[in-house]
């Protein structure tokens, strides 16, 4: 690895939550480490796909916000010979807590995809619950429920009525590995 490349992981990465805001930054601190996923897809078009996933969360920016890499399929599944199919996603989302709304900003971008969302999210009882409307006002939420210590199921869904009814796109059952 090249001098600069540790510089920069160096200056982004984080130990550990930044003591002033350390309790807030639990709701998603919990996730700090690295995933297994297993993923049913689908999509509005097209067929259904369903794969082994990875996906790594981190603390970065001197503990203030978290970072998550999310690839689906995961690496080993992936021929590295041939090129990447449609369906496949490699991309990142990044956290902060805002103090001034009691919430968290999301951005995720897919750069593969050429896909960035950003949405809000929150505590919703035992559950996390983020919402995000795209360009085109199609509403999404992620959900992070049925956490534990080890494991939780997230559900991605889509509203076209402005949240009356969701569409259910995407779930993962995931497992942490470290």
């Amino acid at each position: 690895m090249t001098e600069h490349v540790v510089a920069m992981q160096d200056a982004l990465q984080a130990n550990q939550a930044n003591t002033a805001l350390a309790s807030k930054l639990q709701l998603y601190g919990q996730f700090v480490g690295s995933w297994h996923a297993d993923i049913d897809f689908r999509p509005l078009t097209g067929p259904e796909h369903r794969a082994e996933g990875e996906w790594h969360f981190s603390w970065v920016l001197d503990g203030k916000a978290i970072q998550d890499v999310w690839i689906f399929p995961a690496r080993r599944l992936r021929g590295h010979d041939q090129p990447a199919e449609l369906w496949h996603m490699y991309g990142s989302t990044f956290r902060w807590y805002d103090r001034a709304i009691d919430a968290w900003h999301i951005t995720w971008f897919d750069p593969s995809q050429s896909v960035e969302l950003r949405q809000i999210g929150r505590a919703v009882g035992a559950d996390i619950v983020q919402i995000g409307e795209r360009p085109s006002g199609l509403w999404t939420r992620w959900r992070f429920i049925e956490i534990a210590a080890r494991s939780f199921r997230w559900l991605g869904e889509m509203s076209w009525d402005r949240g009356a009814t969701w569409t259910l796109v995407m779930e993962m059952r995931t497992r942490k590995t470290s």
